[in-house]
């Protein structure tokens, strides 16, 4: 018995790191904006035949549409193609950055050994490690940054706007980076809330 409640007591620390490990998310609105006047959304093609010019992966597209619709969904909102409260469009950047890390650097611990002719023994002293600097380094990543935009469809004013940026592994962006960065969007947003 007791060894099966010490491992749960571990569970609510894992996942609170894991909560810690997602995309950091960022939003502005028009302040008069409340998700409660508006339920019903539709897509905006970025060059009316519904292609974006500068990212043409009609996979990403589908995804990012998806993971936005399912998030929408959750909340209570539906698409639609006619007379939609709000407008939808997306942004996909994949970017190389530069990220530097300050690692701390200390000194290895050490012992010595003394005689003391007033004993006649030896004695063992520890030196610990000790606190010199940091160590210094930069490495070149490449960023993934996936902003959402939500425009009032009788004002055609942006009213909303969602954004996060994590590191990618590829040049393209995974359905699973994608998903985790438009849930930490909406998370942010906190829709069920409004």
């Amino acid at each position: 018995m007791k060894k099966h409640v010490s491992r749960w007591m571990f569970l609510p620390v894992f996942l609170l790191i894991l909560a810690g490990c997602g995309p950091a998310a960022h939003i502005e609105k028009d302040q008069a904006f409340n998700f409660s006047d508006y339920k019903t959304f539709a897509w905006v093609d970025k060059d009316g035949e519904g292609r974006n010019d500068r990212n043409n992966n009609d996979i990403a597209e589908s995804n990012i549409r998806a993971a936005v619709n399912k998030e929408l969904t959750k909340a209570g909102w539906s698409e639609t193609k006619r007379r939609p409260d709000i407008l939808l469009s997306y942004d996909l950047l994949v970017e190389r950055s530069t990220v530097q890390n300050n690692d701390p650097v200390y000194s290895q611990p050490f012992y010595r050994t003394f005689y003391s002719p007033y004993y006649r023994r030896y004695f063992i002293v520890n030196y610990p490690s000790q606190f010199i600097g940091y160590d210094r380094s930069e490495r070149t990543i490449k960023e993934g940054t996936i902003t959402v935009n939500m425009i009032d469809a009788r004002s055609g004013k942006t009213v909303w706007q969602g954004w996060a940026t994590d590191e990618v592994s590829n040049r393209n962006i995974s359905s699973k980076e994608i998903d985790a960065a438009v849930r930490s969007i909406f998370k942010k947003a906190d829709l069920a809330k409004r």
